[in-house]
């Protein structure tokens, strides 16, 4: 089985895949986000997702503070689970993989369609510089140590 660190990795990318890069992880924080999903019932049944992953998934957010377990508002002995504002904060996330997905890997088109929810118009993703203001196209960013770069 494979290990669920990168230990030799001084990366940003890395540290976050340590918490979301397992299967079933950004499903599970796209159906909270967008698909209403609260329940651990909801999860399983919208997901199809075995319970112990879940449950395991669950918990790893909840101890990393994506989300919050707490008993539902109608006193019944369920919890619920909401995302945090650091699970949140993943939302372009998901919008960014869903872009590529619906671009590459989706023949039939896009089997979700992310809208403004004022407007209703589509939304998309964009790169901009925060010098400059241009658009960036693929390809013009680099990759540079920044301050948290450990020396070799």
């Amino acid at each position: 089985m494979l290990g669920r660190t990168y230990e030799g990795e001084n990366c940003s990318a890395a540290r976050a895949l340590e918490l979301v890069g397992e299967r079933w992880s950004l499903l599970i924080i796209r159906d909270a986000m967008f698909g209403g999903a609260r329940r651990f019932t909801e999860f399983e049944r919208s997901l199809g997702i075995a319970s112990n992953v879940l449950a395991a998934r669950l918990e790893l957010f909840t101890e990393n503070g994506l989300m919050e377990s707490r008993r539902t508002a109608d006193g019944a002995d369920v919890r619920e689970y909401v995302l945090t504002p650091r699970g949140r904060d993943l939302e372009p996330v998901i919008l960014a993989l869903s872009a590529w997905g619906d671009e590459w890997a989706a023949p039939d088109g896009a089997p979700i369609v992310y809208r403004h929810s004022r407007c209703e118009s589509p939304v998309h993703l964009e790169l901009r510089c925060d010098g400059c203001g241009d658009s960036l196209p693929p390809g013009e960013v680099v990759a540079v140590p920044g301050p948290g770069m450990q020396p070799s």
